[in-house]
């Protein structure tokens, strides 16, 4: 008896060592993006043309559920096929029966929207004749510098980027610098060279002591929750001799020109001794004789 209540006790602990290990077990994963907590946000678009674009700013990780209509042909069948697309490749195992209802068309699908890498065109096709496109992106700089910032070496110059007025706030901003065909991220603290100034939406670069190494583009990034916003600008560093250069190019050819015209005028010019003959001055000094003994008699008469 002693013995039998001796090993209940081992057999109560095995059993809840057994019980634990079964409610622990986790299920496995599936596939695909992540979904982020909460209804997910609907996006419907009714298309009754080809095509239409649709854009979706997005500030921070959400789900969208994407609600495709379309009013189809004149035809009307009862089924076509509908897909969906990203970055214009099509999405796997997406393709399906779509029964005309009410007259119309529905495809929904939902997307979880969570960084850079998930940003980017979402389509639903229809038969393959009819798209509707949905572009996710964080809010975009709308000033973009087509000119190059001009500095001399030596000098400090200054690029800056703003995001307009109208547009969310940014979380912070990051510079990079040219790094080969790549770029670099800017740590100011670390490199003196530079120092970042960051205003809500604004940001300014401040470069010391430039070299010509220095051109090339550099990117501004307004980072958000879900991804960056990029825009650039062209910093060319230039000597002082550069200016000069079309200056000195245009003394030069007037020079040349001037050399060319001496040189023209002194082949061109004639001179007696080496042009005329000796009969033809002999003739000149008979006329000229001839003359003066005509206007000697003459006078003597009067």
């Amino acid at each position: 008896m002693l013995a039998s209540w001796t090993r209940l006790p081992f057999q109560v602990i095995l059993l809840l060592l057994s019980s634990t290990g079964i409610n622990t077990k986790e299920a496995p994963e599936t596939p695909g993006s992540p979904v982020v907590p909460g209804e997910p946000v609907r996006r419907s678009v009714v298309l009754k043309g080809k095509s239409h674009v649709e854009y979706v700013e997005v500030l921070k990780p959400v789900t969208y559920e994407l609600q495709c209509t379309w009013t189809g042909t004149e035809s009307k069948l009862p089924n076509i096929t509908g897909f969906w697309k990203r970055n214009e490749g099509e999405i796997e195992n997406s393709h399906v029966a779509v029964p005309l209802e009410n007259n119309q068309y529905n495809l929904k699908r939902e997307f979880s929207i969570v960084g850079d890498e998930t940003l980017g065109n979402y389509s639903c096709v229809f038969d393959g004749v009819a798209k509707i496109d949905f572009i996710f992106a964080v809010p975009q700089m709308g000033e973009v510098h087509d000119k190059p910032i001009v500095s001399y070496v030596g000098d400090s110059v200054v690029l800056a980027c703003k995001m307009e007025d109208t547009k969310p706030t940014p979380v912070t901003w990051h510079w990079y610098k040219p790094n080969g065909t790549d770029k670099a991220l800017i740590n100011s603290s670390l490199e003196h060279r530079y120092k970042i100034t960051n205003d809500q939406k604004k940001t300014k670069l401040v470069v010391l002591g430039v070299e010509q190494s220095d051109s090339g583009m550099y990117y501004c990034g307004a980072v958000y929750e879900v991804g960056t916003s990029v825009s650039h600008t062209e910093l060319r560093v230039i000597s002082f001799m550069e200016p000069l250069k079309p200056f000195i190019a245009i003394v030069i050819e007037v020079i040349i020109l001037v050399v060319l015209i001496l040189l023209y005028e002194k082949s061109s010019k004639i001179t007696p001794g080496d042009t005329d003959d000796g009969t033809n001055t002999e003739q000149t000094n008979q006329l000229t004789q001839g003359e003066n003994s005509e206007t000697s008699i003459r006078q003597r008469k009067v």
